[in-house]
């Protein structure tokens, strides 16, 4: 058996401890025959992993609805609380943060109470409820209010457990901020993983809303309302998973900023190098200018003194005496053209 603790109280403290959950019943009926006083009386079965035999086993003994048990089998549910006849079925999913991998795992417990029992099912490690067990062992007042007062003890520690989760997140996303303006080119795929993992948080805490609100719906009727500090209690809880639900909507928030702010200046830094490259074109296009004007101005004599290079008896201007002068002056004179030309143009 998955049972990890099975226990019978009377106002507040352990009465037995049965050793199968098949003689829970008979033991809770025995002691409130020992106890005919008006004494409040309960059992209490952990369980840890049941298999679905284990858990139609527990329906079975405690008549428990056919879609509560569905629901405990197949697990993976949201958040919420439901009744079916005088039983409640709560749903609750404490998280824990584990840094080295960024990462949020979600864990689920299940609850039934009835007006004489409470089991608790949990499909992971975490939170321990032996030690919310402990704390109400060792406050009998509280506990003696029976299994309303189990349902606050395991709320009031799955909405503690949110606050260290609360820190890593709000530690990352300081890292986070400083990569973005750093400049880090792996900050958008942390920027994503990270909202990926405050989704899965906030999913796991803002259906804890429609739960108070019907809880604070049933105490407000007659006959179904516990003892005032025990609401006090409760209320406590209610603000504490407010606050936790604030940070989270604002951990969302502030990550959809940050992503918009790093898509900035990745923007504004690809527009930087673009103008960078821009610039430099830009200088290297006015020297190719002025290289190829000075290239072009040095061609024309060079084209005049090939031609009158080429020592043909028959051509013109090659016996005249003016002929030597007039192809050097030709020379200046096209170069001086071609660089007035150029500078001109400010090629030059």
């Amino acid at each position: 058996m998955s049972v990890i603790d099975n226990a019978v109280y009377v106002d507040g403290k352990r009465a037995a401890a049965p050793d199968h959950v098949d003689t829970a019943v008979d033991e809770l009926r025995r002691c409130r025959g020992d106890h005919a006083d008006g004494s409040t009386a309960f059992c209490w079965i952990g369980m840890l992993r049941p298999d679905a035999e284990e858990i139609a086993g527990i329906g079975r003994e405690f008549a428990l609805h056919a879609l509560a048990v569905e629901d405990t089998v197949n697990a993976h549910q949201r958040p919420k609380l439901e009744r079916y006849g005088t039983t409640e079925f709560v749903v609750l999913r404490p998280a824990r943060y584990v840094d080295s991998d960024e990462v949020v795992e979600i864990g689920e417990v299940h609850l039934f109470l009835g007006p004489d029992f409470v089991i608790t099912v949990r499909h992971a490690v975490e939170p321990q409820l032996g030690e919310v067990r402990d704390r109400l062992e060792n406050d009998p007042e509280l506990l003696a209010h029976g299994p309303m007062a189990v349902l606050y003890a395991v709320l009031d520690r799955v909405v503690d457990d949110y606050f260290p989760v609360l820190d890593g997140l709000q530690d990352d996303i300081d890292e986070i901020e400083e990569q973005v303006f750093r400049g880090d080119p792996e900050v958008s795929r942390r920027i994503y993983q990270l909202t990926r993992q405050v989704i899965a948080f906030q999913r796991a805490v803002e259906p804890l809303q429609e739960i108070f609100v019907e809880l604070r719906a049933r105490f407000a009727k007659s006959g179904d309302a516990p003892d005032l500090e025990l609401r006090r209690a409760m209320r406590d809880v209610i603000d504490h998973a407010t606050r936790v639900r604030e940070r989270v909507e604002g951990f969302r928030d502030l990550l959809g900023n940050i992503l918009t702010v790093n898509s900035t200046l990745v923007a504004q830094r690809q527009n930087e190098e673009m103008t960078r490259l821009t610039e430099a074109g830009f200088t290297q296009n006015e020297q190719m200018k002025r290289v190829s004007s000075w290239a072009a101005i040095l061609f024309a004599p060079t084209l005049i003194a090939g031609i009158y290079g080429m020592n043909f008896d028959t051509m013109p201007e090659l016996h005249w005496t003016l002929g030597y002068p007039m192809a050097l002056g030709l020379m200046l004179l096209l170069g001086l053209v071609l660089y007035l030309a150029f500078k001109r143009n400010d090629w030059l």
